[in-house]
């Protein structure tokens, strides 16, 4: 008798995509992008968001689920209508690599950097607490997190799977 595979749902540039009971949430490549990871351990209704930019220009307030400041809000309210409670999420973050070489443009930018301050000011925002990350340094990542257990995991460029 072989084990059921579960299912892989990939979450992409400024995408959010929740699971209930099942399946597995990966975001891939993660360079200066910030993958957030919750998961309701009692309901076991987990979400993934796949944050590109801090957060949208002036210009376009509405800026939609690749900012930070939209994302954290839409992944909570998206995995709240599936059952979840956030009193009870579990929340880990990883990626917020500094990938650009050029020192001017790493220094002038920073955008890995600042991905991780507006996903932490908005998780908190929110009263979400994040109970571990695998942020910055230079090497591009992927995250996964399994539905049905919770586990979350991260893999360095070169590197095998480490629970996270």
């Amino acid at each position: 008798m072989s084990a059921a595979v579960e299912q892989l749902l990939t979450v992409g540039l400024g995408e959010i995509k929740t699971a209930a009971g099942s399946g597995v949430l990966m975001a891939l490549g993660l360079g200066s992008c910030i993958g957030v990871a919750v998961w309701d351990p009692l309901m076991r209704v987990s979400g993934m968001a796949h944050v590109v930019l801090p957060a949208p220009p002036d210009s376009n307030p509405a800026g939609g689920p690749k900012f930070a400041t939209q994302a954290i809000p839409m992944l909570l309210e998206q995995v709240v209508a599936l059952g979840a409670n956030r009193s009870r999420l579990v929340c880990k973050i990883a990626g917020g690599a500094q990938v650009l070489n050029s020192a001017a443009m790493r220094d002038s930018f920073r955008i890995g950097e600042r991905n991780r301050e507006a996903v932490l000011a908005a998780l908190r925002a929110a009263g979400v607490r994040v109970q571990a990350e695998d942020c910055g340094g230079n090497t591009g990542r992927s995250f996964r997190l399994t539905a049905a257990d919770g586990k979350m995991a991260v893999k360095r460029l070169g590197s095998d799977w480490k629970d996270l």
